[in-house]
């Protein structure tokens, strides 16, 4: 995050380091970072952008308290989420697969 002001009468700008690291590696070999995460205003969550936000919080790129507040997640629906990933992968994340998935 970049912040501005001023420091001394002088205008700065300064990056505000975040918490946690900035760049993690997926077990396929792939780097995710946290500009690969989803905006934090998403209102259409498909099964890529929910699968990303799983993975930022199994690998440690963002916390579940974060994830939770930063994309207003409840906490069933992001244990929904973590467990069909697991489960079933990315298709089950698909709002078309829910109910087969479920049934299982």
């Amino acid at each position: 995050m970049i912040v501005a002001g001023t420091v001394q009468g002088v205008f700065a700008m300064y990056i505000k380091r975040s918490e946690g690291p900035s760049a993690v590696t997926l077990p396929d070999g792939t780097i995710m970072t946290r500009a690969d995460l989803p905006d934090p205003n998403t209102s259409r969550w498909v099964a890529s952008r929910k699968l990303a936000v799983v993975r930022a919080v199994a690998t440690g790129l963002i916390t579940r308290e974060d994830a939770l507040r930063r994309y207003a997640l409840s906490d069933e629906e992001f244990e929904h989420w973590c467990n069909a990933a697991t489960r079933f992968g990315k298709g089950a994340l698909k709002v078309t697969a829910t109910k087969k998935y479920r049934q299982l």
